[in-house]
C-alpha cells in the first residue's frame, strides 16, 4: 500500500463538507480520524445537520462549502458522502462558489453525487479528485491511501486491460463526467459539463439498462456529447439485465458507438469494489486498440503547496 505523503511545515487543512445525504457516524467518525493521522481536519457541528434525505437544509449545507472555499488555511475540500443534495446546492448559489473558487481555487474529493461539484468545479476550470468520500474512507476503503496520494499531488497509475466497445485512433483530452445519473441531471443547466474534446467518464449503480440507455439518449438529444472526444466506462454496479437479456454493456455499445470516437469498457471505478481515483480536469490520454487509458497529470499543486 502506498504510504501518507512526508508532512510540511505547514500541514495540509482539509475542511470535511456534507453537500449531500446524510452518512452513518460511526464510518464517517473513523473517516475523519484517518485523515487526521495526514492534515488537520477542524471540526464542524454542521456534520451533524440533518433535514430528511439531506445532510442538513440547503442554507446550511451551501454554508459548508462557502467557508472551505474562503478560508486561506484550507487547502482541500472532501466530502462526508455522496447521495443527494449537491445538485441543489448550484441551483442555490452556483455564482456564488463559481466566484468563492475563483478568489481561492482548492480541489474538491469524492464521486456519486458530488459530480455535481465536479461540474461547477470544472466550469471554473479547477481540478477536483473523484475518489472515495469520508464514510468510504472509514469503512477501511482499499484504495483510500492511493486517494490520498493523489490528493497530495502524484498523477493516477495508468489503467490497462479494457475492452474497445469501439475503435478509433489515440485520443488526448480532459477527463470529465463521474456519476451517469448526475451527468445527465446536468444537461441543460447552466453547470453541464462542456465535453468539447474531453474524455467523458462514466459510472453508475443499481439502475437498470434501460435507465441507462434514457440517461445516454437525454445527453445525446440535449446535444451534451457533440464533440466529444472519448467515452470510459467504469462499473456499473448492480445494472444487471432484465428479462429481456439486455446488457448495460449492449446499451453503451449501441448509444455510444455511432459517435464515432474511442469507447472503452471496464475502468476500475465507480460504486463498487474497486474505485481507483482520477483527477476530473487534467489530461488523460485513451488507446482504444490497446485497452489504456493514462493519466498524464495530477492536481496542479499538491495540497501540502496549496496550504501554505
Amino acid at each position: 500500500m502506498l504510504a501518507p505523503p512526508p508532512m510540511h511545515l505547514s500541514s495540509p487543512r482539509v475542511a470535511v463538507v456534507a453537500p449531500s445525504s446524510p452518512f452513518p457516524l460511526d464510518d464517517f467518525e473513523r473517516g475523519v480520524a484517518w485523515l487526521r493521522e495526514r492534515a488537520a481536519v477542524p471540526d464542524d457541528a454542521r456534520w451533524h445537520g440533518r433535514a430528511g434525505f439531506l445532510a442538513g437544509d440547503d442554507a446550511a449545507r451551501l454554508a459548508m462549502l462557502l467557508d472551505a472555499l474562503g478560508d486561506p488555511a484550507v487547502g482541500c475540500l472532501w466530502a462526508a458522502r455522496g447521495g443527494h443534495g449537491a445538485l441543489r446546492l448550484l441551483e442555490r448559489a452556483g455564482g456564488a462558489l463559481l466566484d468563492a473558487l475563483a478568489r481561492r481555487p482548492k480541489p474538491v474529493v469524492g464521486y456519486s453525487d458530488v459530480t455535481a461539484l465536479h461540474a461547477l468545479w470544472a466550469r471554473a476550470c479547477v481540478r477536483s479528485v473523484h475518489g472515495a468520500m469520508v464514510s468510504a474512507i472509514g469503512r477501511g476503503d482499499a484504495l483510500r491511501d492511493e486517494v490520498w496520494s493523489v490528493v497530495a499531488g502524484a498523477a493516477p497509475p495508468a489503467w490497462d486491460g479494457l475492452a474497445a466497445l469501439h475503435g478509433g485512433a489515440a485520443v488526448e483530452g480532459l477527463a470529465l463526467g463521474g456519476n451517469l445519473s448526475l451527468v445527465a441531471s446536468l444537461a441543460g443547466t447552466p453547470w453541464q459539463f462542456d465535453l468539447r474534446g474531453a474524455v467523458l467518464m462514466l459510472e453508475d449503480v443499481n439502475e437498470a439498462p434501460y435507465r441507462v440507455d434514457r440517461m445516454l439518449t437525454t445527453l445525446r438529444a440535449s446535444g451534451a456529447l457533440r464533440g466529444v472526444g472519448a467515452v470510459v466506462l467504469g462499473e456499473f454496479a448492480g445494472c444487471g439485465a432484465g428479462p429481456d437479456g439486455v446488457t448495460v454493456e449492449d446499451v453503451c455499445r449501441e448509444r455510444l458507438g455511432d459517435l464515432d470516437v474511442p469507447v472503452l469498457w471496464g475502468a476500475p471505478f465507480g460504486h463498487g469494489a474497486v474505485n481507483h481515483p482520477w483527477v476530473s480536469g487534467a489530461r488523460v490520454a485513451v488507446d482504444a486498440a490497446r485497452g489504456v487509458l493514462r493519466h498524464l497529470e495530477g492536481l496542479e499543486t499538491p495540497l501540502a503547496l496549496r496550504s501554505t
